[in-house]
Parts: C-alpha cells; structure tokens; sequence
C-alpha cells in the first residue's frame, strides 16, 4: 500500500511537472514571438529613415540647384531680380538653347543649355545663372528666336 502511495505521489508529481513545462514552453514562445515582432518593427525603421531622407535630399538638392542658378543675382548688388527655374527654362528654351519641358527644375539639361548659352555669348561657361548670364538671357523671356 505504500509503494501505491509513493507510485501515486511520484505520478502527480510527472504530470504536474509536465504540465509546468507545458505552460513554460507556451510563455517562452510567446516571449519569442514578441521579440520577433519588435526587431521586424526596428528592421523596418531604418529603410523608412532611408526614404525620407532620400526625399529630403532631393527636395534640398532641387533648391539648391535653383539657388545656385540664381541666387547670386542678389548678392551682387547689380540688380534684385532673381529669375526663377521657369524663367531662365522659357528664355533658354525662346533663345533656342534648351529642348526640354518647362518645368522648373534646374537639372543637367538646363544646366547644359546655359553653358551652351555663355559660351555663345562670349560669357564664363560655369552653367550658372549669375546677373552676367541673366542680363543676357532675360531679352528671351518675351520673344521667340529660332
């Protein structure tokens, strides 16, 4: 009867342990996943990072180049007009020099097109819009060349 009795206790005690185990094994998956689920959430945040920086470099690059385009005008003293992408776009575009769509943006096409503009105007051929280039360039914004 004694040996029933300690076989008995030595019985619960396997099932209550494996039911222990059963309950740790459930907490530690859980604990797993969740752990999963926040390094897929930190993985996600740098290629984020990365766009919106991307972005804002394009959007700071698109400035500057238009700044740099025109924003020596000012600074001079010759004059306070500070021609616009569109603006030296259309003049270029009514000189002849630049094929591309106005759209404001001061990209390499327009960059081209005003080198191509100065060293036919017996200017510095740096592809910028300072008031040399602009004073040339402004008798095109009304009238159509060629």
């Amino acid at each position: 009867m004694e040996k029933r009795v300690l076989l008995l206790g030595v019985a619960a005690l396997f099932v209550i342990s494996l039911s222990g185990c059963s309950t740790a094994s459930k907490k530690k998956d859980l604990e797993v996943q969740g752990l999963r689920n926040q390094v897929s959430a930190l993985e996600a945040q740098p290629s984020a990072k990365t766009e919106e920086v991307s972005s804002s470099t394009e959007q700071i690059t698109s400035k500057s180049s238009e700044t740099s385009a025109s924003g020596s005008l000012e600074k001079s003293g010759e004059t306070n007009e500070q021609p616009t992408g569109r603006q030296i776009q259309a003049a270029l575009k009514n000189a002849g020099y630049y094929k591309g769509t106005i759209d404001g943006k001061l990209g390499r096409k327009t960059r081209k097109a005003v080198k191509e503009f100065q060293k036919a105007n017996n200017l510095k051929a740096d592809g910028k819009v300072g008031p040399k280039t602009w004073t040339a360039l402004k008798e095109f914004l009304q009238k159509k060349e060629k």
